[in-house]
């Protein structure tokens, strides 16, 4: 098995588990095991990092040999294991970010996710240092990573204290000038990809505000069905609907959820911002509160041109 993280683990167990008679050496480029709950989630996620207790029984069976420190492809190559082993599975996992095709990509200030992941979480391979000189930073995406970035950057250093957060990093974020992270998705609320769960979790902090605009908050007929058909779905555009139409707060720093950022939000007919209305009581003055159903109007449509609509 070439790998050891959760991945190579479990797929050793399920071979110990089966009816044959199997050996199984795990060959690990780092010095430890557990590759992606190590290095990959946040430190303030100790419920996740509890999975490592499972993993360290599967290590434990007399069968299954951990052998640390050796690197596929310098150490070890594949006609070796071939020479010696019946089997060989790759449970390698992607090790860099693929790079966006996108103008600007390649500007400094620009970073890949899984680079800045691994800096927090003191992957060996990354510097002890990381370049937070921005008092406004830009996330994009908006599943469970981007999140944990953007939690990670608007949370105050001190904040982490009661995690297993390297002293480096502790003390550059502390020296951090963050006062606002932008988390941008291209699409509407009901097609973003985190959890009801890592979504709430961001409004915990008592110093940082979650701002969600009530302008973004639209669904079109493809949103309505994923509502529909979608429990968790309909869970994480109810908690952004309630942010959405609540008074903003005064917690020192700001951690804003914009969505439908890949459209454009200007009318070819009329030139400027299309306006909406509400598909249940038909206003267009846009309440925070729908007068017919009773909730926050989450049906809002622009009606000017067939490029808004």
């Amino acid at each position: 098995m070439v790998g050891a993280g959760p991945a190579g683990i479990y797929a050793a167990d399920i071979l110990d588990k089966s009816d044959a008679d199997v050996s199984i050496d795990l060959f690990e480029r780092m010095p430890a095991p557990f590759g992606l709950i190590r290095y990959g989630v946040a430190p303030d996620h100790p419920r996740i990092k509890g999975i490592v207790t499972a993993l360290e029984k599967v290590l434990s069976k007399p069968n299954i040999r951990l052998l640390g420190n050796i690197d596929y492809g310098t150490d070890i190559k594949l006609d070796e294991l071939r020479e010696f082993y019946d089997a060989v599975i790759f449970s390698t996992g992607a090790s860099a970010d693929r790079a966006l095709d996108i103008p600007g990509i390649d500007l400094d200030g620009s970073y890949g996710a899984a680079d800045f992941v691994s800096w927090y979480d003191g992957h060996p391979d990354v510097p002890r240092t990381w370049p937070l000189t921005a008092s406004s930073v830009a996330v994009l995406g908006v599943g469970n990573v981007a999140l944990d970035v953007a939690r990670i950057l608007a949370k105050t250093a001190d904040e982490l204290l009661t995690t297993d957060i390297p002293d480096n990093v502790h003390q550059g974020l502390k020296a951090s000038p963050v006062t606002d992270v932008h988390v941008f998705g291209r699409r509407g609320p009901a097609q973003a990809k985190f959890t009801p769960l890592e979504l709430r979790e961001l409004d915990h902090s008592p110093n940082v505000e979650v701002i969600v605009y009530p302008e973004d908050i639209e669904f079109d007929d493809g949103s309505i069905a994923a509502l529909r058909a979608s429990k968790q779905v309909d869970m994480v555009v109810k908690t952004l609907q309630e942010w959405a139409i609540r008074e903003p707060g005064t917690r020192q720093r700001r951690l804003h959820l914009h969505f439908t950022t890949g459209t454009s939000r200007r009318c070819t007919a009329r030139s400027a911002t299309c306006p909406r209305t509400c598909r249940s009581c038909r206003s267009t003055t846009r309440p925070a509160w729908c007068r017919t159903r009773r909730a926050a109007c989450s049906t809002w449509t622009r009606t000017s041109c067939r490029a808004c609509t």
